[in-house]
């Protein structure tokens, strides 16, 4: 059996869709004669937790664990609640504040490529160790955070192995980058970095076709792109008796979609019916300013925050909801952002309301697969027309999909071209 050496920074208890990637890739590559031995931190700051993920590790499965030193606990010394949302991810939209701006111009000069750089060396030399004693041939990397790339890049350069280095986003085009306050000797280095992993590593993966064509610009290596995926978790569930929209992951400003609150709005005044039955469930971070906006439009009494859900809580929701939503910033920049959630909602058998930029993929995905439809941020009338059209099919009971082709994204198979993909060669 191939043994397979995986390198990641988020694994259960860790939260969120770059956590379930790996861990489901983990749980089927065994079916393809491929061992994985997965190496993560030991003392890791994650900043959501599920714990029920822990129960969806793979009995038996090899796990190493290094230390690693981390600056957040440093930094939560000064603001603890701005450096927990800092190392999240959530960059502020607002005007940061005078901390924030010194966090955020201390992570994003100061910790190149990211606040994990520190992890890299130790892990070298442990790893260095691992391969030798465990005769590991393939090492697998996946990032964000993109500094774990970096220790394949040690690795390659001192051991005969095959590198694959897995993209779950983009490194400097990724949106946050712009916020970060970067100086130019730092946006320089995150270049050279990116170049470095991209033309040493053997194979790359990506995510997305627009990620694939960006990196295809910087390195001639094989790119393969393998999305996100579902796993077998579809359970018999009766549906909300309400006319429930439901959107999950986070919620902030530039996501925000205005217009579809605007088109809310005006079918809760053109139908009473609708005004009575529906509900807006927000399930994960929800940011000031989309709550403002729905404060603006008269929609609180119908908006219901949830928080952070465990993923088995999710996966409930999202199969008894009439209605979910896939939302995306409208920028150039993010068409190629497929959210992780888009094929658990493929799953969910649920009509999806997608809302983001032109030529977007996801938006591409859910049209190819006859799941739901498909806007722009500013199409507020034919918004209201497809809501008012889709609630008058719940009313009847018959608001149902004929989805397709969605069993190519199913863990499984994307496991099975994983596996061919990285299969080693000895030559």
């Amino acid at each position: 059996m191939h043994k397979v050496l995986v390198i990641a920074y988020y694994w259960p208890p860790a939260g969120g869709p770059g956590v379930q990637r790996w861990l489901k890739f983990v749980k089927y590559l065994r079916n393809f004669d491929i061992e994985p031995v997965v190496y993560i931190p030991q003392n890791p700051n994650y900043p959501i937790l599920d714990k029920d993920l822990v129960k969806e590790i793979p009995e038996g499965i090899q796990i190493l664990e290094h230390p690693i030193r981390e600056p957040y606990a440093l930094a939560s010394i000064v603001s603890k609640k701005k450096t927990k949302t800092i190392s999240s991810g959530v960059i502020p939209e607002k005007k940061p504040s005078f901390v924030e701006k010194i966090l955020l111009w201390v992570r994003g000069n100061f910790f190149i490529p990211d606040a994990r750089k520190f992890w890299v060396r130790p892990s070298i030399k442990y790893l260095s160790k691992i391969i030798e004693l465990e005769g590991i041939k393939t090492v697998i990397t996946t990032g964000p955070p993109h500094s774990v790339h970096l220790i394949g890049l040690g690795l390659k350069k001192l051991h005969q192995i095959q590198w694959v280095a897995d993209f779950r986003d983009p490194w400097t085009s990724i949106g946050y980058h712009s916020k970060l306050k970067l100086s130019k000797a730092s946006q320089r280095k995150h270049k050279v970095l990116e170049k470095n992993v991209l033309n040493a590593a053997d194979k790359l993966i990506v995510t997305s076709r627009t990620t694939k064509t960006e990196f295809e610009q910087i390195t001639k290596k094989p790119i393969k792109v393998i999305t996100n995926g579902f796993d077998d978790v579809k359970q018999e569930t009766e549906l909300d008796d309400n006319f429930t929209i439901s959107h999950i992951g986070s919620l902030l400003t530039r996501r925000n979609p205005t217009h579809f609150w605007e088109a809310i709005k005006i079918a809760i005044n053109e139908n009473e019916d609708f005004k009575k039955q529906l509900k807006i469930q927000l399930i994960g971070v929800a940011g000031e300013e989309v709550l403002e906006t729905v404060k603006e439009n008269g929609l609180q009494s119908y908006v219901e925050q949830l928080g952070y859900l465990s993923h088995s809580d999710v996966l409930k929701a999202q199969q008894k909801s009439q209605v979910l939503l896939l939302l995306e910033i409208d920028s150039a920049e993010t068409k190629g952002i497929i959210p992780g959630k888009l094929f658990e909602y493929l799953n969910a058998g649920r009509p999806i309301l997608a809302i983001g930029p032109s030529e977007w993929e996801a938006g591409e995905i859910v049209q190819e697969t006859n799941a739901g439809a498909v806007f722009s941020h500013t199409d507020t009338t034919a918004l209201k027309d497809l809501l008012l059209t889709w609630f008058k099919t719940y009313q009847k009971g018959k608001l149902t999909l004929n989805s397709k082709g969605i069993q190519q994204f199913h863990r499984r198979e994307l496991t099975k071209a994983l596996a061919n993909y990285i299969e080693w060669e000895s030559s």
